[in-house]
C-alpha cells in the first residue's frame, strides 16, 4: 500500500484586525471566497514523552464541519517562511482515528479552535484564509514565496509583519503577556 505524498507546505500568518475588514481588503484584491466560514476543532497528539514536540513535528487530527483529516507535518525549515513537508488525509471517521492514535500510544496534548474562511483569487497559484481565534485573527498566506511576498505587499504587509509560529505557540506567548495558566485555545462557551 502506498503512503500519501508528502507536499511541501509554505505559509506565513499575517495579523489582523476584524474579519471583515480582511474580507473587504480581499475582494478589493479580486479574492473571492472558496470555502464559506467553518469551525475548526483541532486536536494535536503525542506522546507521554512529548517525542514530536520535541522533534518539531505535529500529528493533528481536525473536523472541519463534515470534513475530518489527519496531518503529519515534519520540522520547519528555519527562514521568512513557514516552510515543511505535511502529509494530510481524509478521514471518515474522527473518533476511530482518536481510538487507533491511543491505541499506538499517542493521546491529546492541545485542542485549539477557529473559525476560517478560505479565499481564492481566479488563476492564482495559492490560497489565502482568515482565520478567527480566540487570541485574535489572522491571515494565512499558503502557495509559493514569490506569490506570498508579492500578496503580501498587494495586500499592503511587510516582511517584518509575517508569523511563523504555530497557533500552539502564538497561545502560548498570549497566555505569557496575559499571565494566564494554559490549557486549550478555545472560544468561551456561552
Amino acid at each position: 500500500m502506498a503512503s500519501a505524498p508528502a507536499i511541501r507546505e509554505v505559509e506565513v500568518k499575517l495579523a489582523i484586525g476584524p474579519p471583515a475588514e480582511a474580507a473587504r481588503l480581499l475582494r478589493r484584491h479580486g479574492f473571492r471566497v472558496a470555502r464559506r466560514r467553518v469551525r475548526e476543532i483541532n486536536t494535536v497528539f503525542d506522546t507521554p514523552e512529548a517525542a514530536l514536540r520535541s522533534a518539531n513535528r505535529l500529528l493533528r487530527l481536525r473536523s472541519a464541519g463534515r470534513r475530518h483529516t489527519l496531518t503529519f507535518k515534519g520540522p520547519p525549515e528555519a527562514g521568512k517562511y513557514k516552510s515543511r513537508d505535511e502529509v494530510e488525509f481524509p478521514v471518515a471517521s474522527p473518533k476511530a482515528v482518536d481510538g487507533m492514535l491511543r491505541e499506538l500510544g499517542f493521546a491529546p496534548r492541545f485542542r485549539y479552535e477557529k473559525f476560517r474562511t478560505e479565499y481564492a483569487q481566479p488563476g492564482s497559484e495559492g490560497v489565502v484564509t482568515v482565520d478567527e481565534t480566540p487570541i485574535g485573527n489572522f491571515i494565512e498566506l499558503e502557495g509559493g514565496p514569490e506569490w506570498i511576498d508579492r500578496i503580501a505587499g498587494e495586500l499592503g504587509f511587510r516582511e517584518s509583519d509575517y508569523i511563523t509560529a504555530s497557533y500552539g505557540s502564538l497561545y502560548l506567548d498570549w497566555c505569557r503577556k496575559k499571565k494566564s495558566r494554559p490549557s486549550d485555545m478555545l472560544f468561551a462557551r456561552r
